[in-house]
């Protein structure tokens, strides 16, 4: 069966070390790399959508997770506080929403500034049971591809459409194949804030964005604050799980007392969505190591052209034309040690998807001859041609490797 634990380990991805601590895994350079490139990305897509990004602490007082209603309806799933003095707690935080709607009301706000989308890839921290942590797929510390889009009442419905068709460009980009869509709402019991009326007005905007889509009802998942949309995804073991998600919030624009002028001058509450295009850098990722088994598209593999000089006489045609590859922006290795073959082979096993072969022939005519992951060799072209097949492929973060 295919592993995200295994192939993490045999292409050197990620690491878990007792050191550290279970459900903190270390992304090594491998791993780091592709996760950079990923992040690049969805930073890029976010911006071109009006998003605006920000940084906050992954870590905040005790009053603010009270005030958030975290402490209330979430503690059994975070870390305790962290006492410096009698009246000073710290709280690694469970979710980035409290930090964004201080980042909302550090001015007055105006109907003109709606709808303002705050974004951040940051980290929080889960307390998750020892017993349940796996990999990458269950951890502590959650880099979160996270907004929250404060918007008025009347821009919700077309908020959730934008917000699922940036999800749907960013799975296709990625590879992701979603297994469904589920409309996650309350269940029995007392774990809701809110009142009635806020539940229904956002049920029915979550299921007005919905139509069209397909989708299953599931009572009980929704989050403690509203219903939500959930993308759901299937790993190699069959286990279903939440990947991204749109979330409508009342209650947290109540709490913090969060207001806009509207073009009338008078003060209203907006309405906060929470949202993730791709969920947590830990999560993706453990569900597309899975899906391409570790072969990445490439414009987000760890290495994206591997050079190999037959011998030590190519080696100065060799290195140049690794030069003019970081210069293009793209990711190279030269390997040098052992025999073509071996080198060759090392090159599948770590799945990277071009590489280039430089002997006396090519290195006399400025040509290389570029090897394709899955073993298809190319003619030799010269060096600008074969990089321009490589940027091409890569910038159009296409899933084939030729144009």
């Amino acid at each position: 069966m295919i592993d995200h634990r295994r192939l993490g380990r045999e292409l050197d991805l990620f690491v878990s070390d007792p050191l550290a601590g279970a459900g903190l895994p270390l992304w090594l350079p491998a791993g780091a790399a592709a996760r950079h490139a990923v992040e690049e990305y969805v930073r890029e897509l976010e911006r071109r959508a009006g998003y605006r990004h920000v940084v906050t602490p992954p870590l905040g007082r005790r009053e603010l997770f009270e005030l958030s209603g975290h402490l209330g309806y979430f503690a059994d799933d975070m870390f305790p506080p962290m006492r410096l003095s009698a009246d000073d707690e710290f709280v690694l935080r469970p979710a980035l929403c409290p930090h964004h709607a201080l980042v909302y009301r550090a001015r007055g706000r105006s109907y003109r500034d709606l709808p303002l989308r705050v974004a951040e890839l940051g980290g929080m921290y889960r307390s998750e049971r020892s017993g349940v942590l796996g990999g990458l797929s269950r951890v502590r510390a959650i880099s979160l591809n996270d907004s929250h889009n404060f918007c008025a009442l009347e821009q919700v419905g077309e908020e959730v459409r934008d917000i699922l068709r940036l999800i749907r460009e960013a799975h296709a980009a990625l590879g992701v194949r979603p297994a469904g869509f589920r409309l996650s709402l309350r269940g029995p019991g007392e774990k809701y804030v809110g009142d009635d009326a806020q539940w229904a007005r956002a049920e029915d905007l979550l299921r007005a964005a919905l139509d069209g889509v397909e989708y299953t009802e599931a009572p009980g998942e929704a989050a403690f604050y509203g219903p939500k949309i959930d993308i759901q995804i299937v790993d190699a073991a069959g286990r279903e799980s939440t990947l991204s998600t749109v979330q409508l919030d009342f209650d947290k624009p109540e709490r913090f007392d969060l207001s806009y002028t509207d073009s009338g001058g008078a003060r209203r509450r907006p309405v906060m969505v929470h949202r993730s295009l791709v969920g947590s850098m830990e999560r993706l990722f453990a569900y597309l190591i899975e899906v391409h088994e570790g072969a990445f598209p490439a414009w987000y593999a760890p290495v994206q052209l591997m050079v190999l000089p037959i011998d030590d006489g190519p080696a100065e045609a060799a290195d140049a034309l690794a030069a003019e590859a970081l210069a293009a922006g793209l990711r190279v290795e030269v390997e040098r040690a052992g025999s073509l073959g071996a080198r060759i082979r090392d090159a599948a096993r770590r799945r990277v998807p071009y590489v280039g072969v430089v002997g006396p022939r090519e290195a006399a005519a400025g040509e290389v001859s570029l090897r394709l992951r899955g073993g298809r060799v190319l003619d030799p072209m010269p060096v600008a041609d074969a990089l321009a097949v490589i940027r091409g492929v890569v910038g159009s973060r296409s899933h084939v490797l030729l144009p």
